[in-house]
């Protein structure tokens, strides 16, 4: 991952691609992916792309220092046991300068009507106070829930945007001309 020096904004987001086999895929598989020239992006992953194309953003992949399984329905056990535990997975990799960027974008899947748990992990481990938030979330049609909220509570300085981009897994393949506009009437891209 490279670092652009000057970029201000860093989008940080959590996806789970759950295969990278584009034909042949389950239900669940579709619904939580996206094909773009053959290859096979998670629904936040690709939002997370075009937000930092159209931003000149680095991004940062959260991603858990143990894998979770392709599985889809192993996937929700583990998912539904970390909420149940309030666990708080560990994050391979750093963000080694959080404290250059004014502005992140925090993107992640709805999970059971919140954020995946280790969304909650990057919160804990990073101080984001003095900085705007903007929260990007994909789900099947429950939006943020309370995540919002939930993210003011644990970065009670930082500037968390209360009207975050919600795009449905149903519309992500379309959805690129819908960001740039939302990213344009918020002021994010000139």
């Amino acid at each position: 991952m490279g670092f652009n020096s000057t970029a201000k904004n860093l989008v940080v987001y959590f996806s789970m691609p759950e295969t990278t086999e584009p034909k042949n895929m389950s239900r669940e598989e579709e619904l939580s992916t996206v094909v773009i020239d053959g290859e096979v992006l998670g629904n936040t992953q690709y939002v997370a792309y075009i937000i930092a194309e159209n931003t000149g953003a680095d991004i940062f992949r959260i991603e858990p220092v143990t894998p979770y399984p392709p599985d889809h329905s192993e996937l929700e056990d583990i998912a539904q046991k970390e909420q149940s535990e309030n666990f708080r997975p560990k994050i391979a990799g750093t963000v080694e300068n959080i404290g250059h960027y004014d502005t992140i974008f925090f993107g992640f899947p709805n999970w059971y009507y919140d954020m995946p748990m280790i969304m909650y992990s990057f919160l804990d481990q990073y101080d984001l106070a003095g900085k705007t938030v903007v929260p990007f979330v994909t789900s099947g049609g429950s939006g943020f829930s309370d995540a919002i909220s939930t993210i003011k509570d644990m970065e009670p300085d930082a500037d968390v945007v209360t009207d975050g981009l919600s795009i449905s897994r149903n519309v992500i393949q379309d959805s690129e001309s819908d960001i740039i506009e939302w990213l344009t009437e918020k002021g994010f891209i000139q």
